[in-house]
This record gives structure tokens, C-alpha cells and sequence, in this order.
């Protein structure tokens, strides 16, 4: 309900200060105490079930948020009306990005360390359900004590909070555009929030294993889209395009494969024809995504429909 600067550019910072206070504590944990962080010299696939969850495509959908997120660039019109100056989006964006993939090198390093490798993390996080808040939990108590529950509760308790927030801000903001509702009026903020919520809440009722796995899926394909979006606009303006190209290609085979591979959508036990379906859809993909480069193709379909 409040401003985009009244919560997110003055009460967010000190979340994320929590965060990178706790991953500076955990690497002078890692660095100076006993603990032996594993060597992975190899491919090998350490899940418990490696068949169920191979390596291409389920790595790629499991680190959606730290390292190729649609949810994130669904933000950043947030965030940019919270800086003062569009020198600053560098800064701003780039080392969010960079600040986080650190942090989540930082969590992996320890998690295993402290269960004595990737297959005693398996099993630790199998008997609890897979529940990574209780291994977050126990690696902060255990390794930085009161000050890291602390700092566990405002880093990782709160990042949930803050992402459903964002997320009903962006989906609100996005509703009112499409339908050209004036957001500074309260009452008309509440017309778009309160349905927003019902749905939310509908949501919840919903089994949240299932919720999570669609939503990494549903993360990593935004984010393949907005690449695609970014090279059409960069190749349109003659301007380095493979910048945006080749992720985008990388990431439409991901979350093509993973419709294949997954008993969430079709579950194609033969990985090589899985994966070979992923492929030709990626070029055919790819294929749309280049005609649309030349506007005059776009003009003249237009002209055609019309």
C-alpha cells in the first residue's frame, strides 16, 4: 500500500546489511576456524535420487534467484525510482548482483563444510524435509551464536517477507497500468490491492512444494523472455547483441528442458530425446525472437493484420 521510497528505499537497506554482515561473519568462520570446505572437481551429481533430479536442467532452475532471475528484473522499476541519479544504476544493480551471487558462494561454502560435504548436506536437508531455513538456522546459532540468530532472523526470515512485498507492489502497480487506474488516490489503491490479496491467499491454501517448484520454473522462463527482449531491442538499435543473446539462448533451453525432463509437465524419461525436443524448441525459439528484430517485419505484419 505505501510509496515504492517509504519502505523499500529506507527500511530494506538494513536487511540487506544483515545479509552481507552475516555472510562476512561465516567467511572469517570458513577462513579461520576448522572447518574444510570440499573440493568439487567433477560433474558429479550429489542429489540422493540423481535420476530424478539431474544436473541440466534442475542446477539451473534451483539457483533462479541469485543468478539469472525474471522475478528480479521484474523489480528493477522499482528500485530505479528509488535512486537519485541514473549514474548510480551501475552501482546499484550490478553490484546488487554481484553482492549476491558472493553471498550465495559464501552459504554453499559453509552449508557443506559444516555437514561434511555436498552428500551430508543431502541427507541433513532430506531428514528435515528439505527445509533450508532450519539448516540456516542451525549453521547461524552454531557457527556465530546470538548475533547470528539475529542476523539470521533479519537476512533470511525477512527476504521471504520482502519478496511477497515487492512482488503484490509490482503486481499492483503492473494492474494499474494495464487498466490506467490512478495509484495516488487511497481508495483506488485499495481496489487493486484487496482482489490482489484474495488471490494471494488462495495461494496459500496450495500444497507450498508445489507452489515453489512451478515458481522457479515460471522465474527462470521471465527471465529467459526479458532476454530475448533486451537482445531484440539491443540488435534493433545496432548494438552489441550477444551480450543478451547468448544467455537468452542458454536459458530457453533450460526452461524448455526442464517441461521435458520434469514430472511436472510432460516427464520424458529419455533424457537425450528430452533434450533434443529442448533443443529444436529453442531454435524455433530463437527463430521468432530474430524476425521480430527487423522492424519492418513488424510493420508489415501489423499492416497485414490490420
Amino acid at each position: 500500500m505505501l510509496p515504492v521510497d517509504k519502505v523499500i528505499g529506507k527500511v530494506y537497506p538494513i536487511f540487506g546489511i544483515a545479509l552481507i554482515a552475516m555472510a562476512a561473519g561465516l567467511l572469517v568462520v570458513l577462513l579461520s576456524g576448522s572447518y574444510a570446505i570440499p573440493e568439487l572437481t567433477t560433474l558429479h551429481n550429489f542429489q540422493l535420487n540423481p535420476d530424478k533430479l539431474p544436473i541440466i536442467p534442475t542446477l539451473f532452475i534451483t539457483i533462479a534467484c541469485g543468478a539469472i532471475s525474471g522475478f528480479h528484473a521484474t523489480q528493477s522499476p522499482l528500485m530505479a525510482r528509488c535512486i537519485t541519479n541514473e549514474k548510480k544504476c551501475r552501482s546499484v544493480f550490478y553490484g546488487s548482483m554481484i553482492s549476491e551471487s558472493v553471498i550465495a558462494l559464501i552459504w554453499a561454502a559453509i552449508a557443506m563444510a559444516f555437514f561434511h560435504g555436498p552428500t551430508g548436506l543431502g541427507e541433513q536437508l532430506a531428514e528435515h524435509g528439505g527445509n533450508a531455513a532450519w539448516a540456516v538456522d542451525v549453521i547461524s546459532h552454531t557457527t556465530l551464536g546470538k548475533v547470528g540468530a539475529v542476523l539470521a532472523l533479519l537476512g533470511v526470515v525477512a527476504a521471504p517477507i520482502t519478496s511477497g512485498d515487492t512482488a503484490f507492489r509490482g503486481a499492483r502497480l503492473i494492474v494499474a497500468d494495464i487498466f490506467k487506474i490512478d495509484q495516488r488516490p487511497i481508495l483506488k489503491r485499495f481496489a487493486v490491492c484487496i482482489p490482489l490479496f484474495v488471490v494471494g491467499y488462495g495461494i496459500t491454501l496450495i500444497n507450498f512444494d508445489i507452489v515453489w517448484r512451478y515458481f522457479a520454473w515460471a522465474n527462470q522462463t521471465l527471465a529467459a523472455v526479458v532476454l530475448w527482449a533486451i537482445y531484440i531491442w539491443l540488435a534493433r538499435k545496432k548494438r552489441n547483441c550477444w551480450v543478451a543473446l547468448i544467455p537468452a539462448l542458454a536459458m530457453t533451453f533450460i526452461v524448455t528442458c526442464f517441461v521435458f525432463v520434469s514430472p511436472q509437465f510432460f516427464g520424458i524419461e529419455n533424457k537425450i530425446l528430452a533434450f533434443a525436443l529442448a533443443a529444436l524448441s529453442t531454435v524455433a525459439l530463437g527463430y521468432l525472437a530474430n524476425r521480430r528484430v527487423d522492424p519492418a517485419i513488424v510493420i508489415s505484419n501489423k499492416s497485414e493484420s490490420n
